[in-house]
């Protein structure tokens, strides 16, 4: 094993041949296991009843299939280089100016950690709301802080051991009986509504076909700033891009298709008061539940190696319990709401900052090398990165109906490519 001192920026060091050790299955596992969520569920039932089922279920496969895909090419970068989210960063945009997208990422973990564990501490006690043994205004605090406490504990252990023994062996075959169950009742449900009418429901109207593939993608996007960071301890780059893309795609179809399910059969503002009511509803969600904590685990991890790229006199151990006891805080002040805006903001930040790495690195680039002699600031990247964002922004305005991520992501992919230097 290799020595560091404790000042190393394991986030700009390309992880060691000894230390890869994830097959293609522990990013299947992995992935499938980030993409089941009762948040991936509230969004999917967002869908409803402004599109037909039809037109909801189409935006959803693709979404899942275009979004995985993203993130298993990012995988594959992450895989073949070594490199943390944070060196890719470094490698394309500069040393210096990394440091704005990089905070904005850490932004945005403390932000998805957080509203995890808001979902976990709502769904705690309305499980125990629902079993008789919680009542009381004290219990959404001691839930939060239970379940914040959770997460310190895994993030003070080896993410690759909690990958491989707990998320592959444990909490993946759960996980799956718990959707297989709710999935079951749902379609029971279905049946007795009748197959025929709900496969033929028109929407309500408000939001288009493309619109809500913004919003399927939104959700695989938020992961693109995190993938590498556990891709890069994969042995081959291949494997980690068809790992990552099946796991992802299928948890994605499955949990969005769940919450148009769910919206269509038994109408409710709170999901998961909805899966309660199924039958066995009780503890297919606490299975659930208690896979919810990789998210957020995820999500700390992250924030704690990009936090490291900047100041990493604390170790990535050290920066995973301060992001952790953040979290943990915000959760307990901030209530959940405006999810859909929120989504759809980090994607106009990360849709065209990885269409542009991904232009400049997918194609043979060594991104170790290109690290090593990085300017303060690429002037190039960094423009088209801004004028993605504005793009964006600027695509539901200029071409109503046309959506906002795709038109982005091949733009910026693009021009990323073309303008790329001709020695990398």
């Amino acid at each position: 094993m290799s020595t560091r001192t404790p000042s190393a920026n394991e986030a700009l060091t390309p992880v060691s041949s000894e230390r890869r050790v994830f097959g293609w299955h522990d990013h299947a596992s992995l992935w499938f296991s980030l993409g089941v969520g009762l948040l991936v569920m509230q969004v999917g039932a967002y869908l409803m009843p402004a599109l037909g089922t039809r037109e909801a279920l189409w935006a959803i496969v693709a979404g899942s299939i275009l979004g995985a895909g993203l993130l298993g090419w990012v995988a594959r970068l992450g895989c073949d280089s070594g490199l943390a989210s944070a060196g890719l960063m470094h490698a394309v945009y500069g040393r210096t100016f990394a440091g704005l997208p990089i905070i904005l990422n850490i932004v945005q973990l403390v932000g998805w950690g957080t509203f995890e564990l808001v979902v976990m501490r709502d769904a705690t006690v309305a499980i125990g709301q629902q079993s008789g043994t919680m009542a009381g205004e004290h219990w959404p605090v001691l839930a939060t802080l239970l379940w914040g406490g959770v997460v310190m504990l895994l993030i003070s252990g080896s993410m690759v051991q909690l990958v491989r023994k707990v998320i592959a062996r444990v909490a993946l075959p759960l996980v799956v009986l718990s959707l297989l169950w709710l999935s079951w009742q749902f379609v029971s449900l279905a049946q007795a509504h009748g197959f025929e009418a709900l496969w033929n429901r028109k929407g309500d109207g408000g939001m288009g076909v493309l619109p809500a593939l913004d919003l399927v993608i939104a959700m695989p996007i938020s992961w693109l700033p995190l993938v590498a960071d556990y891709a890069r301890h994969g042995k081959s780059g291949g494997a980690a891009l068809r790992g990552t893309w099946l796991g992802y795609a299928l948890a994605n179809m499955w949990c969005y298709g769940l919450g148009v399910l769910v919206a269509l059969t038994l109408p409710s503002k709170d999901l998961v008061q909805a899966l309660l009511l199924a039958q066995g509803g009780l503890i297919a969600l606490s299975l659930i539940l208690i896979d919810e904590v990789d998210n957020a685990y995820g999500d700390t991890y992250s924030g704690a190696v990009s936090a490291h790229s900047l100041l990493p006199r604390w170790s990535v151990r050290r920066w995973g319990l301060a992001v952790t006891a953040l979290c943990t805080a915000l959760a307990l002040v901030l209530p959940m709401h405006s999810l859909e805006p929120f989504l759809l903001l980090l994607s106009s930040v990360f849709v065209p900052l990885f269409g542009v790495i991904l232009g400049r690195l997918a194609f043979g680039a060594n991104a170790p090398a290109l690290l090593a002699r990085a300017r303060p600031i690429h002037s190039t990247p960094v423009v088209l990165w801004l004028q993605g964002i504005a793009m964006y922004h600027l695509a539901p305005k200029l071409v109503p109906g046309l959506g906002s991520a795709l038109p982005t992501l091949v733009l910026s992919f693009l021009l990323a490519w073309v303008t790329r230097p001709r020695q990398a």
